[in-house]
């Protein structure tokens, strides 16, 4: 077989896995209840509805569902309050939410749900006057299907941008495996009983650093126009760094993007920018499970990114562990083919697509000559053209100039693969914000 048969060969077959997967994905992930964009009838108490006002719904917050967590199987969060603390990187005047229960083989019976404005102090107290009651298509109550997902009725309420977001669930039924995502490098908290509307935090004496059930926070908002979503691994995820302080590179990024708006640049877009990083993220292996934990990125990209409110342009940081985690060697081919299968589903949406170079990692324990010959091989692609709509060379910008196959000590957490703080901020900072602008081409 010739090398450009073989080619053609890898391409139908990655376009085969992203079909099958969008459709497996499509059905295991559908919403049960998903309302217009509009706000419900205030049927309960503290509900706050009121008529629609101006504005674009946006994605302020997103997270992706990454596994099943360990020793929820039999009776999931049940009888208990989960409260997830998550931060908003655009302001608003109206909510609604998205929960998911993907990885439940269980219905996920929740009873009564809550979304306030934290009081700022990092813990689980509200502030004062901002308690509302969710409801899904009128009713306090709902029940998700195991692999299913369901978006609450909009809420009035005033979201301020840079703040802290408490949406809080209860169940009081067993409901199996709880659909989470592991490192939030954010404390949310957990009470006993329903203490879904205590607006003290008194009740959550438990911490955690894992988000469950709660997956995307959209807000009808004045300041943005659309949504940033970015894809990636642990990268994104920004799993070094600070625990609850929002330096995250996707949060340096949304400052960045918010300053410009306020200088009032014409040739920088009024965006949010949600996060959707997986630590340990591949762009073609999934981990195991049905369905499964940590699933690749071709079989993701649908619900993960497509999906999400107001989405106009993609960023894509993928690839490290397709080379670092692939028990034989990687095939830098395989990479790219799959990096353009994302490209290719982005461009059928007409979303335009900005993609990252991989950065070094010589130091790190997996690290090998041949591997490094892989992550070289990629990033030409990705610089010659030949991947993307537009690049952001985070190789070029982190990398020890006195030796390229390293992070730069500053930008170094210590294991020689994620960024410290100082690393994620210049991330964001390398990111010229003019390529977030426009669409995606006619042809690539």
């Amino acid at each position: 077989m010739t090398k450009r048969h073989g080619c053609a060969l890898l391409t139908a077959i990655v376009a085969l896995i992203v079909a099958v997967s969008a459709a497996v994905y499509a059905g295991a992930t559908h919403d049960t209840r998903r309302p217009a964009d509009s706000l419900a009838p205030g049927r309960a108490p503290g509900n706050s509805a009121a008529p629609v006002s101006t504005g674009t719904w946006v994605g302020a917050w997103a997270t992706s569902p990454a596994a099943a967590e360990p020793g929820t199987e039999i009776h999931g969060m049940a009888g208990r309050s989960v409260r997830n603390v998550v931060h908003a990187s655009v302001a608003g005047t109206s909510a609604r939410i998205t929960l998911s229960n993907l990885y439940g083989q269980s219905p996920l019976h929740l009873t009564h749900a809550s979304i306030a404005v934290a009081a700022g102090d990092g813990g689980a107290a509200a502030a004062a006057g901002t308690m509302r009651r969710l409801t899904f298509s009128g009713a306090t109550s709902v029940v998700v299907p195991p692999g299913g997902q369901v978006m609450s009725d909009a809420v009035r309420i005033a979201v301020p941008r840079g703040s802290d977001v408490l949406v809080t669930t209860y169940s009081p039924t067993p409901s199996g495996p709880v659909t989470y995502h592991p490192h939030a490098r954010q404390i949310s908290y957990v009470a006993a009983g329903d203490r879904t509307e205590d607006v003290t935090g008194a009740p959550y004496t438990e911490r955690t650093t894992v988000w469950r059930y709660l997956t995307a926070l959209d807000v009808l908002s004045d300041e943005a126009e659309g949504t940033v979503v970015v894809f990636g691994d642990s990268l994104t995820d920004g799993i070094t760094s600070t625990v609850g302080a929002n330096r995250r590179w996707t949060d340096v990024l949304s400052g960045r993007l918010r300053a410009a708006a306020v200088e009032g640049r014409d040739d920088v877009p009024r965006y949010s920018v949600v996060n959707e990083g997986i630590s340990g993220n591949q762009v073609l292996a999934s981990g195991l499970g049905r369905p499964a934990d940590n699933p690749s990125g071709v079989s993701r990209f649908e619900r993960d990114v497509l999906e999400r409110t107001g989405v106009e342009v993609v960023v894509i940081d993928l690839g490290v562990n397709d080379i670092l985690r692939n028990p034989h060697l990687a095939d830098p081919e395989k990479i790219t083919e799959g990096l353009r299968a994302l490209v290719g589903q982005a461009h059928a949406r007409g979303l335009k697509v900005v993609g990252a170079t991989l950065m070094p990692f010589e130091g790190h324990r997996w690290y090998t000559a041949a591997r490094e010959a892989v992550r070289q091989q990629v990033n030409a692609e990705i610089r010659g053209g030949r991947v993307f709509d537009a690049v952001v060379d985070f190789d070029r910008a982190l990398r020890d100039p006195y030796a390229p196959r390293r992070l730069r000590p500053v930008y170094d957490s210590g294991d020689h693969l994620h960024p410290s703080d100082q690393g994620y901020r210049k991330m964001a900072e390398v990111f010229d914000l003019r390529e977030l602008k426009g669409a995606a081409p006619a042809q690539l």
